[in-house]
């Protein structure tokens, strides 16, 4: 439902996926769809639409890729729900908490499963960093997590993007790659939500009032301490450090991989140096898993699986994925009312 830029990764992901077709594409308009459908090598059997509503209606879809603009999402996924569709819906999932309650109420009165984009969580290797996380002898108890995403986007990204744009993805840089970088450090945490978020001073926000670039401090009950940075206006990184009392993990190219058909990351144990503190005595170790799937298609066979149980076996819908969205708009919100309130300290208590 949409043809964005990220629909024609998704709709390869789709094509890639062992347990999914592409049999529907709709668009605002009739002459968009078909041009996209054409572009990205769908099967000629793909029916085209030439309005949201449309695709709504047709029977023989079982579930919505949605990469509509954020500011569409609440509207656009309650619809979806209503009509019993699977919802696949890109991050970040809506401008704040209290719409995506309104979708995950609309998806749990039907029964559909709902599931943000965020593509790196499928990776094969991310069930490796959480295995060495949480590792009592590897890694010991976390202290800390840092984590970044950024870009430098050109003049017309700049001036143009709809992630600059406040009617569309207003949440800008902080939606966009701020979620990313704040899904990590809560999957670092086992997703247990910060007590407090405090943006730090110096996020740079366009002429419309849209965030370029922020960061914030992350703390927890016992504590457990983050920083996440995210901007448009620097060069492309995209880091998780977590530090424990026994270990540390790193990731260089955590949300894209480096290599398509590979990832990597490092860990160490018991770091130390040698007598004269001239080098380490058992330096970090690199360690690379093969994917015969990129991640998209990982998310997707996965989305598509959970799908088909629903559909073949009566299965209720995995609530582990809007539960995990919730946490992390939850804590993008904690940043941009921080950022809004002058970077006063947002607490999210009872939240």
């Amino acid at each position: 439902m949409g043809c964005a830029d990220i629909a024609r990764k998704v709709s390869r992901a789709i094509n890639l996926a062992p347990n999914a077709t592409i049999a529907a594409v709709a668009s605002r308009s009739l002459e968009k769809a078909k041009s996209f459908a054409t572009a990205n090598n769908y099967p000629e059997s793909t029916k085209i639409h030439g309005s949201y509503e449309s695709i709504l209606e047709d029977p023989e879809i079982d579930a919505l890729y949605v990469p509509l603009p954020t500011s569409l999402h609440v509207e656009w996924a309650i619809k979806a729900a209503e009509k019993g569709k699977h919802i696949l819906l890109e991050k970040p999932v809506a401008m704040n908490v209290t719409e995506f309650d309104k979708i995950v109420v609309a998806c749990e009165a039907n029964g559909v499963q709902i599931m943000d984009g965020t593509m790196w969580v499928h990776n094969p290797r991310t069930a490796l960093l959480k295995e060495f996380l949480s590792d009592s002898e590897r890694f010991g108890q976390l202290k800390t997590v840092q984590s970044c995403f950024s870009f430098a986007g050109d003049e017309d990204f700049l001036k143009n993007d709809i992630r600059v744009k406040p009617g569309l993805d207003g949440l800008g840089a902080l939606g966009d790659a701020g979620w990313y970088a704040i899904r990590a450090t809560l999957l670092a945490n086992n997703f247990e939500l910060p007590k407090t978020v405090t943006a730090f001073p110096g996020a740079v926000l366009n002429e419309a009032g849209v965030i370029l670039s922020c960061g914030a401090s992350l703390s927890w009950e016992d504590g457990r301490t983050a920083t996440i940075y995210c901007s448009f206006l620097a060069n492309l990184t995209m880091e998780i450090t977590a530090i424990g009392t026994k270990g540390t993990l790193r990731v260089h190219d955590f949300i894209i991989p480096y290599k398509e058909t590979e990832a990597s990351f490092t860990t160490s144990t018991k770091a130390w140096f040698n007598d004269l503190v001239t080098a380490w005595v058992s330096p970090p170790s690199e360690h690379t898993v093969k994917t015969e799937l990129p991640q998209e298609a990982c998310m997707v066979r996965e989305f598509a699986r959970l799908v088909g149980e629903i559909k073949n076996n009566g299965a209720k819908p995995d609530g582990y994925w809007p539960s995990i969205s919730r946490k992390t708009q939850l804590v993008v919100d904690a940043v941009k009312e921080s950022v809004d309130k002058n970077y006063q300290q947002i607490s999210l208590s009872g939240r």
